[in-house]
């Protein structure tokens, strides 16, 4: 019986040991001590063949193309990785580690490694740059939630995967990738993210620090964010329309000459025009001016009726203004009151007619009005403008009585099939409708 510890000089050993110097010439000293290690750590002479053998075909298969042509290292591939199902992990994981470093991999191979055990998929799901699109894409497919957190965590992660991820709703591989600065999301997969922070809140910080975050679905964030996000996306995201104004502004005038019949020109130029009040339902108003029929409000309560009135003179729909209202906590107001011109005593006025608490038991003002004022200080008027009627667009243009028939009676709605403001008002407006 020949000697685990003496070296065979059959002539197919031979050759194998030569082609294993010529990689060992070729490769770092790390990949070559990690399979050195086997040798020491066999338990049984039975097993150390098996090692030598795993080590002297991952050895063919990293050979540089000058030595072996793509159909040699294909065939030598399929025979590791059916010796590789059969072996213990830590042959795997070894294994995978060497051939991570390679710029072309056998396909059999890779889909065999970043499927396996996550220890095993790990060094080519993080640092391998030779997987494609499609293999990611595999991993994800079959592989658990443990390669999840692994392809969340990886270098130029590509959007279609982002969204893969993003839909699989698991929340800690979501909080993951939005932390992963080199992954590209999508506009599909933000919108996915921002969808699920209505219920898990834990995601809107890590959202507010995504360079892919658009006006669209920060506004919409808005809605259930706390005071610091929804400042930071007043004052990030409130953008001016000087440009759009510029650019429309001979526009108006052939809108007039054509007595304002086109409804999508129509609809498009009152989000741009300057002025937000609506002369037109001011004069229609049993109230002589907006200011005054805050006051009213104030002094009698808010009813229904009062508060079409205040929404109808600021140039916004009911529906928006109930939202508005409604909200919880109260900075929708401030934009309000900032885009139509009303002062802060105005702002004041609608807060006490809302029933909302004006000083504490102290007899200090209360931390949510504070709040409030603060956000009404530090928006500019146009910014205030364009908030107030991206939401009032989201609502009045976006949504259809088909779509809210269907909120309504809580049927399924195609997100995809959707407008940008569409989604963003079924976003934001789908809960108090289905109320």
């Amino acid at each position: 019986m020949i000697s685990s510890a003496t070296r065979t000089d059959s002539p197919a050993e031979a050759e194998a040991a030569q082609a294993g110097e010529g990689v060992e010439a070729a490769q770092s000293a790390e990949p070559d001590q990690i399979f050195d290690d086997i040798l020491a750590e066999a338990s049984s002479p039975k097993n150390q063949a098996r090692h030598v053998l795993l080590k002297r075909l991952a050895d063919v298969v990293c050979l540089p193309e000058s030595r072996i042509n793509a159909f040699e290292r294909a065939v030598t591939a399929d025979l590791l990785v059916e010796m590789l199902r059969e072996s213990a992990l830590h042959d795997r994981m070894r294994v995978a580690r060497r051939v991570s470093i390679l710029s072309e991999i056998p396909n059999s191979l890779i889909r065999m490694l970043i499927t396996d055990d996550a220890d095993v998929a790990r060094p080519l799901i993080e640092d391998c740059d030779s997987l494609s699109d499609a293999d990611l894409h595999y991993c994800a497919r079959f592989g658990n939630r443990h390669h999840h957190m692994l392809l969340a965590t990886r270098k130029e992660l590509p959007g279609v995967l982002c969204e893969y991820l993003i839909d699989s709703e698991d929340v800690p591989v979501i909080e993951t990738l939005l932390k992963n600065p080199r992954a590209r999301l999508s506009q599909p997969a933000l919108e996915a993210a921002v969808a699920m922070s209505q219920t898990h809140p834990q995601l809107i910080p890590l959202i507010m620090k995504r360079a892919e975050l658009r006006p669209s679905s920060a506004y919409v964030m808005f809605w259930w964010a706390d005071a610091d996000c929804r400042r930071q996306i007043l004052t990030r995201f409130a953008v001016n329309r000087e440009i759009m104004q510029d650019m429309a502004s001979d526009v108006f005038a052939m809108m007039a000459a054509e007595k304002w019949q086109d409804p999508l020109a129509r609809k498009a130029l009152q989000f741009i025009e300057r002025r937000q009040r609506n002369r037109e339902a001011l004069e229609k108003s049993p109230y002589t001016s907006l200011e005054a029929a805050i006051a009213e409000a104030a002094r009698l309560g808010m009813t229904r009726h009062m508060a079409e009135e205040i929404s109808y003179m600021s140039g916004i729909k009911p529906a928006t203004g109930a939202k508005i209202m409604r909200d919880h906590g109260g900075e929708g107001l401030a934009v309000l009151c900032k885009a139509t011109g009303l002062s802060k005593k105005a702002l004041r006025a609608l807060w006490k007619a809302l029933r909302r608490p004006l000083r504490t038991p102290e007899g200090v003002m209360h931390p949510h009005l504070a709040e409030v004022l603060i956000t009404y200080d530090i928006l500019a008027v146009d910014r205030a403008q364009t908030v107030l009627r991206y939401w009032n667009w989201s609502l009045s243009s976006a949504l259809t009585h088909v779509m809210l028939r269907a909120i309504s009676s809580g049927e399924d709605v195609d997100l995809d099939s959707l407008s940008v403001p569409q989604r963003a008002a079924m976003l934001a407006f789908a809960q108090d409708l289905k109320g």
